[in-house]
């Protein structure tokens, strides 16, 4: 295929891409093609994923396109409503007190609104951290996380610093991940009849309909030691074995990326937001397709080879996986329940009761947003809270109506 070219497969309700759109994933394609030709003919999905997403320059987070909000490829809690990082705060504010004061680090910040509403929720609650990080990799987002924040809360812009790497020493605080976990580059693997085999990406000049789009292909690789042993390890936890021909992911870097997280942290907690399922859930022999998605203008679809740095790639969470992690190195699971048991646990209807009925449009609009975050086929179920502890140990107030930690 022509490497000047870029194609939408059968996806041709697809918005159409700008001419700086297609230089830019042109690049990007070239950048990929170039690691396949170097590896001898093909890389690994999780290096694909790593390239697609994070390439210095070209990768989707590391580029200058926008992302988050009606003029991206997805709205998240914090962009949905500001009631959602409210509930954050109340829930950092319990924490806070009960270690005697912290940062918070948020890794990911987004368009810099829900660090705006935290800080300005726990100003009126008079427990302000120490300083809040934003490890932010993208030159782009954080830019836009200072407009956002010196616009809502000019007054507490010098608490907030920005980090291209996680703090060098020892830190008492919270650490918050929103979707973060989901892009975690993760590897595909496909049972065969004589075992798993690891799926990766490979070039071929031949466009089919069965997967390869601008000349990326997917590719059943030879045997793998490493790829055995993991899916062996799944299966003994599951208690039966995957169906042939059944696909799915996991996430190889999971373990390093918590250790690295962990290690920097002596007192307090980590609480991650994110879609995603326990274990069982996760590799159900009725999803044998995976959990693989992409996002492209509030378009979702599965083809991770459409429109390369151009398009978000994600995956569920295996929360058993990050459990089971968190308390090999001396963490304590504290809390794991949907989204919407959290942020009424941690006082979202205390909050919309206290918008001004008398405003009609206002209140109506507070109420449409909390029905989003909460009901079940909206944010409510499809996004799980999970709260990892070091330090202490109390009851947290959003796992206090419904904390599911024993299905992990």
């Amino acid at each position: 295929m022509n490497m000047n070219q870029i194609n939408t497969g059968n996806y041709t309700t697809l918005p159409k891409l700008s001419d700086i759109e297609t230089s830019h994933s042109i690049r990007m394609l070239r950048r990929i093609h170039s690691e396949i030709e170097k590896t001898g003919g093909a890389i690994s999905f999780a290096r694909f994923m790593e390239l697609a997403l994070y390439e210095p320059a070209l990768g989707y987070y590391c580029a200058g396109a926008r992302k988050f909000g009606p003029d991206g490829d997805f709205i998240t809690a914090p962009e949905l409503s500001i009631l959602f990082s409210r509930c954050l705060a109340h829930q950092c504010r319990e924490i806070l007190d009960q270690i005697g004061g912290g940062i918070i680090l948020e890794l990911g910040a987004g368009t810099g609104i829900m660090a705006a509403v935290i800080l300005q929720e726990l100003h009126t609650l008079d427990t302000l951290p120490e300083s809040y990080a934003i490890l932010e990799l993208s030159f782009e987002l954080r830019m836009r996380q200072r407009q956002t924040i010196s616009k809502l809360v000019p007054e507490l812009l010098n608490r907030v610093i920005w980090l291209e790497q996680l703090p060098r020493s020892d830190i008492k605080g919270i650490v918050l991940g929103n979707e973060v976990l989901d892009a975690l580059p993760v590897e595909r693997f496909l049972i065969t009849t004589t075992g798993p085999r690891r799926l990766g990406v490979a070039w071929t000049d031949m466009y089919t309909t069965t997967g390869s789009t601008n000349g990326l292909c997917w590719t059943e690789c030879k045997e793998d030691q490493s790829i055995i042993t993991t899916i062996s390890k799944i299966e003994a936890e599951l208690g039966y074995k995957l169906p042939e021909n059944y696909v799915s992911e996991y996430a190889p870097q999971l373990t390093n990326w918590i250790y690295a997280i962990s290690d920097m942290l002596t007192t307090g907690a980590l609480i991650f937001i994110d879609y995603g399922y326990s274990r069982r859930e996760y590799y159900h022999p009725d999803r044998a397709d995976g959990t693989l998605l992409c996002h492209y203008r509030h378009h979702a679809h599965t083809d991770p080879f459409i429109f390369p740095g151009l398009q978000d790639i994600t995956a569920s969470v295996d929360f058993t996986a990050l459990a089971n992690i968190a308390q090999s190195i001396n963490l304590n699971l504290a809390g794991y329940t949907s989204q919407n048991y959290f942020l009424f646990g941690c006082g979202i209807m205390e909050l919309l009761s206290d918008v001004d009925i008398t405003n009609t449009f206002h209140y109506l609009e507070q109420a449409r947003q909390v029905k989003l975050l909460t009901l079940p086929g909206e944010m409510g179920d499809r996004f799980k809270v999970i709260c990892l502890t070091r330090g202490f140990d109390i009851p947290l107030r959003g796992f206090s109506i419904r904390n599911e930690r024993n299905r992990l």
